[in-house]
């Protein structure tokens, strides 16, 4: 706490779990005035936060704009692995730790996609609705094909992407990879460039953050490249696939078909043709979650920014060069 009777003001700007008790409960070491917004745009992070000494962040928009009226914050804590709603430079530059937390669900987002590359591999939805249609017939969904052999192509291979390959080896994949960043990989990895993971891979399964370079790098040149008989998985960012083109793709054969856990508007647009159609897995962003993921995501970004409150320094940082200021 500060060297005032001032009370430390922490801000949720916004959050979609039913209850806050336990991130209540870490902050109360430091008695902080707590405040639940519920923020979607600029203007009310700014009213909700200008005070505020700590931020806890979900999906309101924390810019340069936010970031240039906060009058005290030391520190922004989001919620999860991926910060690309918040303004990481413009943090730094006005001396704001951004705390994350970048290994809390790879167990579960891992499973989820290795679960999603498989009911791609044995058409598991499609059967499922045939036979709600009262249609007992697999000859409609040939070909499928076995997993041995299959080349798994993995873009992006930090810790959820190793996990996913050591994974999925389990069944027979071999596994190909693109991360510009990674020069070193586990044995039965093999590094390729990004156009070598477009012609070869029978799946591929996306695992980068978004970023500039990222956003819609899964376009119409690269949809075109990958086989028509090949499949692509999102657990990472919606937006690092161009939805548009990814429907006229799967509604033209261009590929064989898509799974997703993330889109690019969440919830989406129900009148969405891509809900239509029956070569695509969608699930509700809900890759993160366990019962023991979510407890532990509540803990611990409520514990970053008591940590920062009380002078240290969080698990997790986005931005350590901020030390300096």
């Amino acid at each position: 706490m500060s060297k005032t009777n001032r009370r430390p003001i922490v801000v949720v700007t916004d959050c979609d779990h039913s209850s806050l008790e336990l991130e209540r409960k870490v902050l109360n070491e430091i008695n902080p005035e707590f405040v639940v917004a519920h923020c979607t745009t600029e203007e009310e992070v700014i009213e909700a936060a200008r005070d505020a000494d700590g931020i806890i962040n979900q999906y309101a928009p924390i810019t340069r704009r936010v970031i240039k009226l906060l009058k005290r914050c030391k520190v922004i804590a989001r919620y999860g692995i991926g910060v690309d709603n918040i303004d990481v430079e413009a943090a730094t530059e006005y001396g704001i730790i951004v705390a994350n937390l970048p290994g809390y669900c790879v167990d579960e987002v891992s499973t989820h996609a290795v679960a999603l590359i498989l009911a791609c591999a044995r058409k598991i939805t499609l059967f499922d609705n045939l036979v709600k249609q009262k249609i007992w017939d697999f000859a409609l969904a040939r070909p499928v094909l076995r997993t041995q052999g299959r080349i798994l192509g993995l873009f992006g291979l930090g810790e959820i992407g190793r996990t996913v390959a050591e994974k999925t080896s389990k069944f027979g994949f071999k596994i190909i990879a693109y991360d510009p960043y990674t020069t070193k990989v586990n044995t039965g990895i093999e590094l390729v460039g990004f156009p070598q993971l477009l012609s070869d891979s029978d799946f591929i399964s996306i695992h980068a953050p978004l970023t500039r370079k990222t956003r819609h790098i899964f376009g119409e040149n690269e949809l075109r490249a990958m086989k028509k008989s090949a499949y692509l998985i999102n657990t990472a960012r919606g937006s690092i696939i161009d939805e548009k083109t990814l429907y006229k793709a799967l509604e033209e054969k261009w590929i064989a078909g898509a799974a997703l856990d993330v889109m690019e508007k969440e919830p989406p647009d129900w009148k969405n043709p891509l809900l239509e159609l029956n070569n695509l897995i969608i699930t509700p962003h809900v890759s993160f979650y366990s019962e023991e993921s979510f407890a532990y995501l509540k803990t611990k970004t409520a514990e970053a920014v008591l940590s920062v409150l009380k002078g240290g320094l969080p698990g997790a940082m986005v931005n350590p060069q901020v030390i300096k200021k």
